[in-house]
């Protein structure tokens, strides 16, 4: 769950965030992690759950994975985070490892474009967290990695609703999904998978 180790590299990663952000370094070098309390929220969907298993799409420096990882271990679940730019990979890895959460993430580095179609697993959790004109290409391709019962997480949708009005929308027409957005931090659109 929560321990200490989870907790001290949360609390660095939240400080660096924030010295990025008042020192204004570009959004592409900057980690652009999700706010605590929508981490606390992702714990909270997961923690509960038996064998879950998680892909996030846009892992950065590892701290919605680390969230992710912590509510997963107690009922042996998996994290499966997709990075494409080298030195936040290496970050991740840092930083996941410093948790102590190693066994319970996996990081597949590289395109995700590239990437997620060569992954076989099935998900019970996709988070996307990426840049947001790929949002719509990236669910496509992780509607493939779901079954009845998933739940597609994605972030931002309130902050940036020029670019992501259009993924809600469509989420929110699909029959195929019970989809809402919750005003959250940055907003997030929740889609429950029905068939």
């Amino acid at each position: 769950m929560l321990d200490d180790r989870v907790l001290q590299v949360l609390a660095r990663l939240e400080a660096e965030d924030a010295d990025e952000r008042a020192r204004g370094v570009p959004a592409a070098d900057r980690s652009r992690q999700v706010a605590r309390t929508t981490g606390q929220f992702l714990f909270s969907l997961v923690a509960p759950m038996n064998d879950c298993g998680v892909l996030e799409l846009g892992a950065s420096r590892g701290y919605s994975t680390i969230w992710w990882a912590a509510g997963v271990r107690s009922f042996s679940g998996r994290v499966l985070s997709l990075e494409h730019d080298p030195r936040k990979a290496e970050d991740w890895r840092r930083n996941v490892a410093e948790a102590g959460l190693g066994e319970w993430a996996d990081l597949l580095e590289g395109d995700a474009f590239e990437t997620l179609p060569q992954v076989q697993d099935v998900f019970d959790v996709v988070f996307i967290d990426a840049e947001k004109e790929d949002y719509e290409r990236l669910f496509g391709l992780a509607r493939g990695k779901v079954e009845p019962g998933a739940l597609i997480v994605a972030d931002n949708v309130l902050s940036h609703v020029d670019a992501l009005e259009a993924y809600s929308a469509a989420r929110q027409a699909d029959p195929d999904l019970v989809s809402t957005t919750v005003p959250l931090d940055r907003g997030l659109e929740l889609s429950v998978v029905l068939r």
